[in-house]
C-alpha cells in the first residue's frame, strides 16, 4: 500500500529526531551530522520558503498539463465539463505518484498535485451530484484517507479529520428536525471517541511515520469537541439551522448546559495539559479560553470593554508574576526553566532589542589601550626598575 521504502520513512523520522536533539543541545552538530550521512532518506525541502516557492511552481505545472488536456478534447470539453474535472483530477493523483516513485515527499510540487486532486475529485463529485454533501464528504474521506495511506502526507490526515466529520454532520441533516437538534452532542460524542481511538492508535501503531498525522487529527478533533459545545456557536446554529427566532430575555434549550460546557472544557484542557506536560494541549486550551471570553462578553457586557481589558490584564500579571516566583526554581515537572528543545534566542535577542530601545542602553566599548607602558621602569619613570 506504501509507495515509499518504508525503511527511508523511518529514516526520515530519526533524522528529524536527531535534528530535535541537536536544536535541543543533547547532541553535537557532528553526530546530527554523522546520522544524516549513515541513514539514506526521502527527497525534502525543509527549507519552507523554497517549498512555497516549489508549490508555486507546482500549480504552474498542474495548470499546464490541465490546460493542455483541454486542448486536446477541446471539441467535447463543453459537453462534457464534467468528465474534464475527473480527468484533471486524475492527474492530480498520477503526478502525486509520479513524485512518490522518485522518493520525492515534501518538496513544494507534490503537495500542489496530492491537495489539487483531492479538491477536484469533490468539486467533480459535487457537481455530478447536484451537491449533495454527504456523497462528497464520502467520496472526499474515502480518497483521504488511500493517499495517507499510501504517501504519508499530513495534509491528507487533515482532509480525512474535516470530511470523516462532515459526514456526520450531513448524515445528521438527512434525519431532518431530530438530526439537527441532537447535532452538538452528536458531534461532541464523535470528536471524544475519534480523539481516544487517536490516542490510543499513537501508541499502539507500529509504524512511526504515520504518528505526525495521527496527531493532527487528535488535536483537531478535540478543538471541534469544544466548538460543538459552545454557547455561541450552538445558539447561533439553531437560529440558522432550525430557525429558532431568539425573543429578548430569553435563551436556547439546556442553555445552562452549554455556558457550563464552555467555560469548564477550557480549564480541563489547561490542567491536563499541564499535568502530562503537553504543549500543543496547552495552546488549544489558551485558544479555547479566549474564545470563551469571547462568547461570554457577546451576551453579557457586565463591564465597559476597556475596564474588563484592564482587570483582565491586570489578573493575567498577577497569575503570570506569581507562577513563575512559584516555578522559577524548580527543575523537574511543571517548571520555569527554558525549555532546551525550543529555541529561546530570539526571545533573548527581543529583551535586549527592547531594553536598548527604552533605556537607551549601549553596548559597554572597551577603552582604548593607553600607548604609555608602566610598571617596570621603562618610561617616563613610571615603576621602579633597574633601567631608564
Amino acid at each position: 500500500m506504501i509507495v515509499y521504502d518504508t525503511q527511508l520513512l523511518e529514516n526520515q523520522v530519526l533524522i528529524d529526531e536527531a535534528q530535535s536533539l541537536f536544536k535541543a543541545g543533547f547532541i553535537s552538530k557532528e553526530q546530527a551530522k554523522e546520522v544524516e550521512t549513515q541513514l539514506p532518506e526521502l527527497k525534502q525541502q525543509k527549507n519552507i520558503l523554497f517549498r512555497i516557492a516549489l508549490c508555486l511552481l507546482g500549480i504552474v505545472l498542474y495548470s499546464s498539463i490541465c490546460g493542455f488536456a483541454s486542448v486536446l478534447g477541446l471539441n467535447l470539453i463543453d459537453s462534457n465539463f464534467t468528465f474534464f474535472i475527473y480527468i484533471y483530477a486524475l492527474i492530480g493523483f498520477v503526478g502525486t505518484e509520479f513524485f512518490a516513485r522518485q522518493n520525492i515527499k515534501g518538496q513544494g510540487q507534490d503537495d500542489t498535485f496530492i491537495i489539487g486532486g483531492q479538491a477536484l475529485l469533490a468539486t467533480a463529485v459535487g457537481i455530478s451530484s447536484d451537491g449533495n454533501g454527504l456523497l462528497i464528504a464520502i467520496i472526499a474521506t474515502i480518497a483521504a484517507c488511500l493517499t495517507y495511506l499510501r504517501y504519508v502526507k499530513t495534509i491528507s490526515a487533515l482532509i480525512f479529520a474535516v470530511s470523516s466529520a462532515a459526514i456526520v454532520i450531513y448524515g445528521l441533516f438527512e434525519m431532518g428536525s431530530i438530526g439537527k437538534l441532537i447535532l452538538p452532542f452528536a458531534m461532541m460524542i464523535y470528536a471524544l471517541g475519534v480523539y481516544f481511538i487517536c490516542k490510543k492508535a499513537i501508541k499502539k501503531n507500529p509504524f512511526s511515520f504515520y504518528r505526525k498525522g495521527l496527531v493532527w487529527i487528535k488535536y483537531f478533533n478535540l478543538i471541534l469537541f469544544y466548538v460543538a459545545g459552545n454557547y455561541f456557536v450552538v445558539r447561533e446554529l439553531s437560529v440558522v439551522l432550525l430557525g429558532n427566532e431568539i425573543a429578548p430575555n430569553s435563551d436556547i434549550t439546556m442553555a445552562w448546559f452549554f455556558y457550563a460546557f464552555t467555560i469548564l472544557v477550557p480549564i480541563v484542557f489547561l490542567v491536563n495539559s499541564l499535568k502530562q506536560q503537553n504543549r500543543a494541549m496547552l495552546w488549544i486550551g489558551l485558544a479555547t479560553t479566549g474564545f470563551t471570553i469571547f462568547t461570554i462578553r457577546n451576551y453579557h457586557h457586565l463591564l465597559p470593554t476597556e475596564v474588563a481589558l484592564t482587570i483582565g490584564g491586570l489578573v493575567l500579571f498577577a497569575v503570570a508574576y506569581f507562577s513563575i516566583k512559584k516555578l522559577k526554581d524548580k527543575t523537574s515537572g511543571i517548571t520555569f526553566q527554558p525549555d532546551r528543545f525550543m529555541n529561546t534566542s530570539d526571545f533573548m535577542h527581543t529583551e535586549a532589542l527592547l531594553l536598548t530601545s527604552q533605556f537607551g542602553l549601549k553596548p559597554e566599548i572597551a577603552p582604548e589601550a593607553s600607548p604609555m607602558e608602566f610598571g617596570g621602569g621603562d618610561f617616563s619613570g613610571g615603576g621602579s626598575g633597574g633601567s631608564f
